[in-house]
């Protein structure tokens, strides 16, 4: 075996590397989700992440050309039990081995995931590096101990836009199946539906976006702008939206005090709905604290209760902290509730058009249960409006 996974208490794990050679080093998380790998790898919410994928082999559909959550790869490393160079998939254009050497991510096969997950969830995630150059235990073991905590740690300015932009392209709807590479190719872009001109304009804080995110305001009737995570509120309010939406994003909410400024700068003055690291700011902005969570949530299969209805929905979910119930004022609602561990999903204003989750609606990957928030910020902007 050709290289190493060493956690900074001392624990390590040999495997063998299919992607770049090197040494990378993060907070080690797991992700129980059955699928949806090339998402996941591309979602900035993991960076400065080492992911653990629980799923027993990955790589077997390849990588497409319309997954990606960004434009390249997000996560630190990647550490899989059995990866599968061979891949079956009309979609797919190259082996997942090719993309993470393209963009020199460090993956690591034929590790101990059961024996690793199990560890994490019972220590906690805890920092880690993978190399396939040095094998000294102690060596490791000391970088590993240095690599900065998540607690504290904004990475927002890591993985935010550079500057504004458009974005007009929706969801694609797959009809046709058993295509060859060339046909495939031919496949246009079908949106289900377009952004109506002069309609709702939403102005999205890029955190670490999603483009699924961005497809779905699209695909509600949308068009949207999106901003680097420093834009200011008066320079969102020039733009004239409809609507603002904080993004998903990675690291500890708490230091990122310019998106919770924009939070209580935008409060009342334009309906909000916040996801993930947005919504982890919304609470700080309305008065709450966030904690660490032992080893985050990460997977597409949690489930939810929505308080209004009773309904239980299932989820995707990229995150390592919560927000504190017991430190919300008065004039915030706790709207959803996860029911492994009971900590909050979702948050209303009682008095001010503003929302958020603490989950992905989006689906990037991920079940559709929760699609109906995109609806419900579209019917507040609507309603703002008259």
């Amino acid at each position: 075996m050709d290289a190493i996974l060493v956690l900074e208490d001392g624990r390590y794990f040999h495997g063998n590397s299919f992607g770049a050679t090197g040494e990378r080093s993060g907070e080690v998380v797991f992700n129980t989700g059955m699928s949806g790998y090339q998402e996941i790898l591309f979602d900035p919410s993991y960076c400065g992440q080492l992911v653990v994928m629980t799923a027993p082999q990955i790589g077997n559909t390849g990588v497409n050309t319309f997954d990606s959550e960004s434009h390249q790869p997000q996560a630190a490393g990647l550490i899989v039990r059995a990866y599968s160079d061979s891949y079956s998939s009309w979609r797919a254009r190259s082996s997942l081995s090719q993309i993470v050497r393209e963009h020199q991510i460090v993956a690591v096969s034929d590790v101990d995931t059961r024996a690793l997950t199990r560890h994490i969830r019972t220590a906690g995630a805890m920092r880690g590096i993978i190399s396939t150059e040095d094998q000294d235990i102690e060596r490791l073991t000391a970088k590993a101990r240095a690599i900065p905590r998540m607690e504290g740690l904004d990475l927002t300015h890591i993985v935010t836009s550079s500057e504004a932009y458009h974005w007009f392209e929706g969801s694609q709807e797959w009809k046709v199946v058993n295509l060859s590479p060339g046909e495939a190719d031919t496949l246009p872009h079908r949106p289900r539906l377009t952004y109506q001109p002069g309609g709702l304009h939403v102005v999205s804080y890029d955190f670490g976006l999603k483009r699924t995110i961005l497809r779905r305001l699209v695909d509600y009737g949308c068009r949207v702008t999106v901003v680097p995570a420093s834009t200011s509120a008066e320079d969102v309010l020039a733009l004239q939206p409809d609507g603002v939406f904080y993004s998903n994003g990675p690291g500890d909410p708490a230091p990122v005090a310019h998106g919770i400024a924009t939070v209580n700068q935008l409060l009342g003055r334009v309906p909000i709905f916040g996801i993930c690291l947005g919504h982890q700011l919304m609470g700080l902005a309305m008065g709450g604290k966030t904690y660490k969570l032992p080893f985050g949530h990460h997977s597409i299969n949690h489930p939810v209760r929505y308080l209004k209805t009773g309904h239980v929905e299932i989820t995707s979910q990229n995150h390592g902290f919560a927000i504190d119930p017991d430190s919300l004022p008065a004039d915030v609602e706790i709207t959803h509730i996860n029911l492994n561990d009971h900590t909050i999903e979702g948050l209303r204003h009682r008095s001010l058009p503003a929302f958020s989750v603490q989950y992905h609606p989006e689906a990037g990957p991920g079940p559709h249960d929760a699609t109906y928030l995109f609806s419900e910020f579209v019917a507040m902007m609507v309603e703002m409006k008259q």
